[in-house]
């Protein structure tokens, strides 16, 4: 359910199992100083998924990046830049804010094409291709903008700033529509962490002991609904955010397209062997451009949801937001050598990344703290994986993605690489 390409993963349910320690001990400090703690109180939640909802968007996209093989550093200067063309739209050509929406998507299509075409056709390496679009978009932002503020109508706040409606029903002091949502979640997550079994052992793949799944639904539904309750009984008006709401739409969205269609198998097969996928029939070109593209309308996407959060588009939008997307990916499992990494697994490594923001914020730690906290902890993330498979041991990123691991005449172990064939879709393990 957590895992890639049809397989739980250890590793990310132990991202998990970090991202609940994380919440808990900031719950308990917080305690010290209020007797009901304050990061698991209803409006600091809401307040996490609005604030960090965008940068959760850019790692869906990050992921996908990095899993090619390839690195994106322009995702916040196109944000911005699009933010400002967005604005500038309603405010001074009074286009409705949902043109206004269509438009920012356009722009950032455009943007991901123009990147795309030298990183997949040009073969200019996508480090310098979105470090050239970093400094262009980022100057592009300021002056259109000629480095003021432009602020957008009401109406496009929603997107940014809106909750899920409210529903009275007698005797029901919560919002109903976020606890019907967390009861389809939950749902979802058994259906799913059923028909995966019934598929692995249909395929003859190796299943988890009942106890873990059971384990796994057991403390994924408890964690659902307790969310879920946390954020209907909020203040008065709010609930689960519409910005919430879009992020849970783009995971689903891009889960399924990562996980179960060609295109999502040609991603991993790239990545993880772009001479054997391009010799399987991959469009490994196509692949890139794609990738590329995508990368930058969720970062137009990301930008308007900040814009309307903010009720205003300004030059210092966007700044480092590629780091922090960055950052996400990695903890979440993705290998920095490319072909490993979920969306699932990003999404909880931006939420450890937002509570231990949000934590030490309430905590009154200063940013410069906060900073290196950060860095340490990317770099604990990544490093220990990297010791243990220099060790001989288990990597942890190494189980995202594993299939099956078959032992040589010489005792190693050797991991399979799924490559995807370009005419049918049929996937053959090479070794790597």
């Amino acid at each position: 359910m957590l895992g890639g390409n049809g397989t739980s993963s250890l590793r990310q349910f132990g991202i998990l199992g970090s991202l609940l320690v994380i919440v808990l001990f900031f719950q308990v400090v917080t305690m010290m100083r209020n007797p009901n703690g304050a990061t698991l109180s209803p409006n600091n939640l809401i307040n996490v998924i609005n604030q960090y909802s965008f940068i959760l968007i850019l790692a869906i996209g990050m992921v996908m990046v990095i899993i090619m093989g390839h690195i994106d550093l322009s995702v916040g200067s196109v944000a911005a830049f699009t933010g400002i063309i967005v604005a500038k739209a309603m405010t001074e050509w009074s286009l409705p804010w949902p043109w206004a929406i269509v438009l920012g998507l356009v722009v950032g299509a455009l943007v991901g094409a123009w990147q795309g075409f030298w990183v997949a056709y040009v073969g200019v390496p996508a480090f310098i291709v979105t470090l050239a679009g970093m400094l262009f978009f980022r100057g592009a932002n300021q002056f259109i903008g000629q480095s003021t503020t432009v602020p957008v109508p009401k109406e496009f706040v929603v997107i940014g700033a809106g909750y899920m409606p409210e529903v009275p029903i007698p005797g029901m002091n919560f919002n109903v529509p976020t606890m019907i949502l967390a009861l389809v979640a939950v749902a979802w997550v058994v259906v799913y962490e059923l028909r995966t079994r019934r598929s692995q052992r249909k395929m003859g793949a190796e299943v988890a002991p009942t106890w873990v799944a059971t384990t796994k639904v057991v403390v994924l539904s408890a964690v659902i609904l307790g969310a879920g309750w946390l954020f209907a009984t909020g203040r008065p008006g709010t609930s689960f955010p519409i910005s919430g709401l879009i992020l849970l739409a783009l995971v689903i969205l891009y889960t399924f397209i990562t996980r179960n269609t060609i295109f999502g198998r040609h991603i991993y097969a790239v990545g993880g062997n772009r001479q054997a996928a391009r010799l399987s029939g991959v469009k490994d070109r196509w692949v890139d451009f794609f990738v590329i593209t995508n990368m930058s309308v969720l970062a137009a996407l990301a930008g308007m949801i900040f814009v309307a959060r903010s009720q205003a588009s300004g030059p210092g939008d966007g700044n480092m937001w590629e780091l922090d997307a960055i950052a996400a990916v990695f903890i979440g499992g993705a290998a920095v050598s490319g072909g490993i990494g979920t969306v699932i697994g990003s999404i909880i490594g931006g939420l450890v990344m937002a509570f231990l923001n949000n934590g030490m914020a309430l905590l009154g730690l200063s940013a410069d703290v906060v900073s290196m906290v950060k860095g340490l902890v990317l770099l604990l993330a990544v490093g220990i994986d990297v010791w243990n498979k220099q060790q001989g041991r288990p990597s942890l990123i190494g189980f995202l993605t594993r299939r099956r691991a078959r032992t040589d005449d010489f005792g190693s172990s050797t991991l399979q690489t799924p490559v995807a064939d370009g005419a049918n879709g049929t996937r053959e393990p090479s070794s790597r």
